[in-house]
């Protein structure tokens, strides 16, 4: 899981990104996120605590884990946006598809 933190519950887990969502770092997250998916993970949170920017990549991935886990009955939360990131969010209007929260 490189250097993102994850736990795990029956059908539910949390993960911790160690750093910004920006294309450069996004791989091994990516790999997390499909393995967590794929295990049965139906409710996942990501806790963007030690996150300070989100790029396009960083939404699409976002968005294309929603969409997963959306199709298996699933939903996805982030917690833990910084300021900026929650207005970011806000103008793209991603809190619409899933449950976004600040500090």
């Amino acid at each position: 899981m490189n250097d993102e933190m994850a736990s795990q519950g029956p059908a539910a887990s949390v993960v911790q990104p160690a750093g910004d969502l920006v294309a450069a770092r996004l791989p091994a997250l990516r790999s997390t996120l499909r393995e967590m998916v794929g295990s049965g993970t139906l409710h996942l949170t990501v806790d963007l605590t030690d996150v300070q920017a989100v790029d396009s990549a960083g939404i699409g991935l976002l968005i294309s884990a929603h969409n997963s886990l959306k199709k298996a009955g699933g939903d996805l939360a982030v917690i833990h946006a910084s300021k900026d990131i929650l207005e970011l969010f806000r103008t793209m209007r991603i809190h619409q598809h899933f449950s976004v929260s600040g500090d």
